[in-house]
C-alpha cells in the first residue's frame, strides 16, 4: 500500500529550489503541455485495448506517466521481452524494473515447479518399473501402494505416454502381487498336504504294527478299524488333491491301506461267520469225529476269511485250522538273523566312534553319534540288544558329564554375541533383514541359557536397542499401511451391506452370491495387517454382514445337498440293477443331474460325491469285470487261433487237397465271435486264401484230366466211359464240327493267341461272337462252362475224331492258360 501511495504522488513533489549560481527552470510552454496530454490519452487508449508484447514493452519504457509504464509492465508475459524491459529499465525506472523482475521470478518459480513435477513423474515411473522387475518381495504391496499414492498427486500433470508407462508397470506389479500370493497359498497348501500325507502314512504304519502285536485272544473293534480306514482314505484324498505325489509315497500308502483293508475284511468275515465258527469249534471240543462236510466247511471258511500273513491269527480260527488239517502259521520275525547280526555290527562301530568323540571332548559329534546308536539299538531285538545295554548306560553318563562341562564355556560365546550385535548396530541394512538378524542373535542368547553377569546382559541389551532403532521408522511407516487396510475393510463392509439390502433371494444367482461371499472373505483377508484395536468394530460389522449372507446360502446348500443325497440313493440302488447297460445309462444320467445341482457345502459335497462315485464305480466295475472276462476269453481264443494260423501258414499251391481241406476244417471250427478284431480278419483272410488255393488245386486237377482226354481223343485212344457223364449232353448241344474252329474258340476264351495262319478265321469268329452278344473275353463260371462245352465236343463229338495232334496240343495249351478260381 505504501508503494502505491508513493507512486501516486511522485509527480506532485515540490520541485527542488535551484542552487546558487543556477538559473531557475522555466515553465513549459502551454503547447508542450497540450502535446503531452494528448500522448497520455493516446497511450491510455492503447493500453486499454489488446496491445502486443512489443507495444507493451515500448509503453513500459517510453510511457508518459509512471502509471502507464507500470501498467504496461504488469501486462508483459513473454520471457525474452521481460528480460529486455528489465535491462532497459534498470537504473532508469525503478517501479518498472521491480514489476518486471517479480514477473520473471514468478515465471522461473513456475518453471522450477513444473520441472520438479516432471522429475517426480519420471522418478515414480522409474521406481514402479524397478518394482515390477525387482526380486525383493518384502513389503512388495506396501511399496506399490506408496508409489500409487504419490502418483495420484502428480497424475494430472503427466503426459499420456508417461501415464500409460506408469499404469502398465503398476499393472505388472499387481500381477506380481497376485502371483506371489497365489504361490504362497499353493506352497502353504502343499506343505500342509505333505504333512497330512506323512501323518497318514505314520498312522497306518503304527496301526499295522499294533495289529502285528495284537494278542491272539482278542479281536480289534471292527467299528474302530472301519472308522480309521475311512478317515485315512479321506485324509489322503484331501492331501493329494491338485498336487503331485511321489510314486514311492503313493505306493507306500496303497500297500499299507491294502494291508489294512485285508485285515479289516478278515475280521469282518470272522464276525459274520461267528456262529458257524463256534459250531465247528464245539464239534472239536466234543472230541467227536468230524464229518467230511464239516471239514470241508472249515476249509471254506478259512479260505473266505483269508487271514493276512504276518499278523497273529485269532484263537477263534485255531479249531478251523485243526479241522481243515492245517497248522497255525508262524508269524515271521521283523528281521531275520542275518539282518540282526548286521545291525549289531553297525552298533558296535557306532559305539567305538562315540567313545572316541567323548574322549576328544567333541560334544556336537558325540550327541549325533549317541542318537544314531540309540536308533540302531532300538532296531535290535532283545537277544541281540541286551549285550550293549550296560555299555550304552556308561556312555550316557559320560555324555552327560561332557554336556555339563561345556556349560562353563558359554561366557565366551555370549561375549561374541555382544560383539556381533554391536557390529550389527553400525551396519546399514534392509530393516526387515536387520530385524530378522537381531531376532537370530537374541534367540542364540536365549539358547545359551542367559547370563548371570548383569553387565554382560546390559551390554547385549544396549546393543540390541541401538541395532533396532533404525527399524522403528520402517515399522512406523508400516502402520500407515495398517490404516489403509482398515479403510479397505470398511469399504468392503459398505459394498457388502449394499448388496444385501438390494438382494432378491427368490430369483438370485446363487453361484454369483457364493462368489461374492468368497471374494469378500478373500479381500478382507488380503487387507492385512491392521491395527487390532481399530479393527474390532469393523470386524464385528463384517461378521454380522457375513452371517446375513451365509444364512440364505446355507439354506440353499442344504436343499441342494438333499437333492444330491437322493441321487446317491438312486445310484446305490443301481449297483445290482439288471440289465447292466440300463444301470450304466441311468448312472450317466444321474451324473448329469448331479452337475445341474447348485451350490453345496464343500465338506458335505465331498462326502456325498465320494458315496456317489463309489456307487458309480461299483456299477462300472461290473462292466469292467465283464470286459475282463471277455478279454481273457478273447486272449485264449486268439492264442488258439494263432496256433491254427501258424499250422496253415505253410500251405501253398504245391500242397495236396487233403492238407488244404484239413486246414480249412480247423479254421472253420474256430469261433470267430470270441476273437479280437485283428485275429478275426486274419482268420477270414486265411480262409479265403485256402479256399482260393483249394480251388486252384481242383482246377489244376480238372485241367490235367481234360488235357489227357483231349490228347486221347486226338490219338483215337479215348472211350466214352472215361469222360464225365454230363459231357454227353454238352457235346450234343454243340454244333461245332470243325476242330480248328473249336480250338480257335478255346483260344479266344482262354486268352491265348492263335497262329498267324488262323488270324483271319479268328477275326471272323470274334465278329460272330460279338454279333451273338457273347463278347470276346468272358470271365467267371460262364467262361469255364463254355470251355468245358468245347472240350466235351472235342472228346465226344466229331471235332476230336477228325483233329490231329497239333490241334490237340494247341487246345491243351489254351487250357493251361485258363486261370479260373
Amino acid at each position: 500500500m505504501a508503494a502505491f501511495i508513493q507512486k501516486l504522488f511522485r509527480s506532485r513533489k515540490t520541485p527542488a529550489a535551484p542552487q546558487k549560481g543556477q538559473k531557475a527552470p522555466q515553465p513549459a510552454p502551454i503547447e508542450q503541455e497540450d502535446t503531452r496530454a494528448g500522448q497520455r490519452e493516446e497511450q491510455l487508449r492503447t493500453l486499454a485495448g489488446s496491445p502486443s508484447q512489443d507495444v507493451l514493452a515500448k509503453l513500459a519504457i517510453d510511457g508518459t506517466t509512471a502509471e502507464i509504464r507500470q501498467g504496461a509492465a504488469s501486462l508483459l508475459t513473454d520471457e525474452s521481452t521481460l528480460q529486455q524491459v528489465q535491462k532497459q529499465a534498470k537504473g532508469r525506472d525503478k517501479g518498472v524494473y521491480q514489476t518486471v523482475k517479480l514477473a520473471l521470478q514468478k515465471q522461473r518459480d513456475e518453471q522450477a515447479r513444473q520441472e520438479g513435477i516432471a522429475q517426480t513423474i519420471a522418478s515414480l515411473i522409474r521406481q514402479v518399473q524397478d518394482q515390477a522387475r525387482s526380486d525383493d518381495t518384502k513389503l512388495y504391496e506396501a511399496r506399490l501402494e506408496a508409489l500409487l499414492k504419490q502418483w495420484s498427486e502428480v497424475e494430472t500433470h503427466a503426459p499420456p505416454e508417461q501415464a500409460q508407462a506408469f499404469l502398465e508397470a503398476a499393472h505388472r506389479c499387481r500381477e506380481r502381487i497376485t502371483a506371489i500370493q497365489t504361490a504362497a497359498e499353493i506352497e502353504k497348501r502343499q506343505r500342509e498336504q505333505t504333512l497330512q500325507r506323512r501323518e497318514t502314512l505314520n498312522m497306518l504304519s503304527r496301526t499295522l504294527d499294533d495289529l502285528r502285536a495284537q494278542a491272539p485272544e482278542a479281536l480289534p473293534s471292527i467299528a474302530s478299524l472301519d472308522a480309521l480306514q475311512k478317515t485315512q482314505e479321506n485324509r489322503w484324498l484331501e492331501a493329494t488333491r491338485d498336487t503331485s505325489v511321489d510314486k514311492q509315497e503313493q505306493k507306500s500308502y496303497e500297500t499299507a491301506m491294502l494291508a489294512l483293508r485285508n485285515y479289516l475284511n478278515a475280521v469282518r468275515r470272522i464276525s459274520q461267520e461267528r456262529s458257524a465258527i463256534d459250531e465247528l469249534g464245539a464239534v472239536l471240543d466234543s472230541h467227536d469225529e468230524a464229518s467230511d462236510e464239516q471239514r470241508a466247511r472249515a476249509k471254506t471258511l478259512i479260505q473266505e476269511i483269508n487271514w493276512p500273513e504276518g499278523y497273529p491269527a485269532p484263537a477263534l480260527l485255531e479249531p478251523l485250522r485243526k479241522l481243515a488239517g492245517k497248522r497255525k502259521p508262524r508269524v515271521e520275525a521283523p528281521e531275520d538273523q542275518e539282518k540282526q547280526k548286521a545291525l549289531a555290527t553297525r552298533l558296535q562301530s557306532d559305539l567305538q566312534q562315540l567313545e572316541q568323540a567323548l574322549e576328544a571332548k567333541q560334544l556336537k559329534e558325540s550327541k549325533q553319534l549317541f542318537k544314531t546308536a540309540q536308533q540302531h539299538l532300538r532296531d535290535l531285538d532283545h537277544r541281540h540288544g541286551k549285550p550293549f545295554q550296560a555299555r550304552m548306560q556308561l556312555l550316557t553318563g559320560q555324555l552327560r558329564e561332557l554336556t555339563d562341562w561345556q556349560g562353563f564355556a558359554t561366557e565366551p560365546k555370549q561375549v561374541a554375541l555382544c560383539e556381533q550385535m554391536e557390529y550389527l548396530a553400525d551396519q546399514p541394512m534392509d530393516p526387515e533383514a536387520k530385524a530378522d538378524r537381531i531376532k537370530e542373535l537374541q534367540n542364540a542368547w536365549r539358547d545359551l541359557g542367559g547370563s548371570s553377569d548383569r553387565n554382560l546382559w546390559s551390554r547385549f541389551k544396549a546393543a540390541s536397542d541401538k541395532a533396532y532403532e533404525p527399524c522403528k521408522a520402517y515399522f512406523s511407516a508400516k502402520s500407515g499401511l495398517k490404516q489403509a487396510n482398515l479403510e479397505k475393510r470398511a469399504a468392503i463392509c459398505e459394498q457388502l451391506e449394499t448388496f444385501l439390502d438390494s438382494a432378491d433371494w427368490s430369483s438370485i444367482d446363487w453361484k454369483a452370491a457364493e462368489r461374492i461371499h468368497q471374494t469378500a472373505r478373500q479381500e478382507w483377508k488380503e487387507a492385512w495387517p491392521v491395527e487390532f484395536r481399530d479393527n474390532r468394530a469393523v470386524q464385528k460389522r463384517f461378521d454380522e454382514l457375513l452371517k446375513r449372507l451365509e444364512a440364505p446360502l446355507d439354506e440353499e446348500r442344504r436343499k441342494n445337498e438333499g437333492l444330491k443325497q437322493a441321487i446317491v440313493d438312486k445310484a446305490q440302488a443301481l449297483v445290482d440293477h439288471e440289465p447292466l447297460q440300463e444301470a450304466m445309462n441311468q448312472a450317466k444320467a444321474l451324473q448329469s443331474d448331479w452337475q445341474a445341482i447348485g451350490i453345496t457345502r464343500h465338506r458335505e459335497d465331498r462326502k456325498l460325491w465320494q458315496a456317489f462315485r463309489k456307487a458309480c464305480d461299483r456299477i462300472f466295475a461290473r462292466r469292467d469285470a465283464e470286459r475282463s472276462e471277455q478279454q481273457q476269453a478273447s486272449r485264449a481264443a486268439d492264442e488258439s487261433a494263432q496256433a491254427v494260423l501258424a499250422q496253415s501258414s505253410g500251405i501253398n499251391g504245391d500242397s495236396d487237397e487233403q492238407t488244404v481241406n484239413t486246414a480249412l476244417a480247423s479254421l472253420r471250427e474256430i469261433d470267430t465271435s470270441a476273437l479280437s478284431k485283428n485275429l478275426r480278419e486274419q482268420v477270414q483272410q486265411e480262409k479265403q486264401r485256402l479256399n482260393q488255393t483249394l480251388s486252384g488245386l481242383q482246377l489244376r486237377a480238372k485241367m490235367a484230366s481234360w488235357q489227357s482226354l483231349v490228347l486221347a481223343a486226338a490219338t483215337g485212344e479215348a472211350s466214352d466211359h472215361q469222360a464225365p457223364e454230363h459231357w454227353q449232353p454238352l457235346a450234343e448241344a454243340s454244333e461245332i464240327g470243325d476242330p480248328t474252329e473249336l480250338v480257335i474258340r478255346a483260344e479266344i476264351l482262354c486268352g491265348v493267341p492263335s497262329p498267324d495262319s488262323d488270324q483271319r478265321r479268328r477275326m471272323e469268329i470274334q465278329v460272330q461272337r460279338l454279333a451273338d452278344g457273347m463278347g470276346s473275353a468272358d470271365n467267371g463260371s460262364d467262361q469255364l462252362q463254355d470251355v468245358e462245352t468245347l472240350v466235351a465236343n472235342w472228346c465226344l463229338g466229331e471235332a476230336g475224331q477228325s483233329a490231329n495232334r497239333d490241334l490237340a496240343e494247341r487246345l491243351n495249351n489254351a487250357l493251361s492258360n485258363l486261370n479260373q478260381p
